[in-house]
């Protein structure tokens, strides 16, 4: 790994948003390739990010700033990656179900899975059915990602499932759920094709599901 990298990896482990930037224009300046750049520097950091979270090493707060940190240089490669012919990990539409306005563990998931190399489609808070079906369609999705808060809120990822099926569109998405309330039975009760607990979990869910 360069040293260029290094620094970027080490800065995004940090949480450091200013120095990643930074060493995400080192990189570009030493005429490092943007692939390299993404895969070694970025989606290198994230996985080692959702390693030390599941050991126990980190915890959500390191979690969102490594992954803020890893979106403000992302933002500075993205157009460099535009002219490249990086392969998208798949694409993601994210949301928060209708009725519920909780957004944090959605964006931490949203962060997380960027990080990994998926195209992400957030859709906010408060999403209706026709929402997600609509975004899924623009954005030729292959994974539909539901957050839920609250226990009045759960029901309504269901109604996105029967909405998907009555659109003729379910067999074209993975739909993946989560949030406090949720569990993996619940999952495989209302017909999801998986349940992850916390967002390092959800990138792994994801990437299983499309490979």
């Amino acid at each position: 790994m360069s040293q260029e990298i290094q620094e970027l990896f080490d800065a995004i482990l940090a949480g450091n948003a200013d120095l990643a930037t930074e060493k995400v224009q080192t990189a570009l300046d030493a005429d490092l390739e943007p692939s390299q750049i993404l895969n070694q520097g970025m989606i290198a950091a994230m996985a080692e990010v959702g390693e030390r979270f599941e050991n126990g090493e980190y915890f959500v707060p390191e979690m969102l700033i490594a992954a803020r940190a890893m979106q403000h240089g992302l933002a500075l490669l993205k157009p460099h990656l535009l002219q490249t012919d990086i392969v998208s990990e798949g694409k993601v539409v994210i949301g928060t179900v209708k009725g519920d306005l909780h957004d944090i563990g959605k964006n931490l998931v949203s962060m997380m899975l960027e990080g990994a190399g998926f195209d992400i489609f957030d859709l906010g808070t408060d999403v209706p059915s026709e929402k997600f079906i609509a975004a899924a369609q623009e954005n030729e999705a292959d994974v539909i990602a539901m957050s839920a808060l609250l226990t009045t809120t759960m029901p309504n990822m269901k109604s996105v499932i029967e909405a998907f099926q009555e659109a003729g569109l379910r067999d074209k998405v993975k739909v993946i759920i989560g949030g406090a309330p949720v569990t993996d039975s619940y999952a495989q009760e209302i017909g999801a094709d998986g349940y992850a607990a916390d967002a390092s979990r959800a990138v792994k869910l994801a990437k299983s599901l499309l490979n």
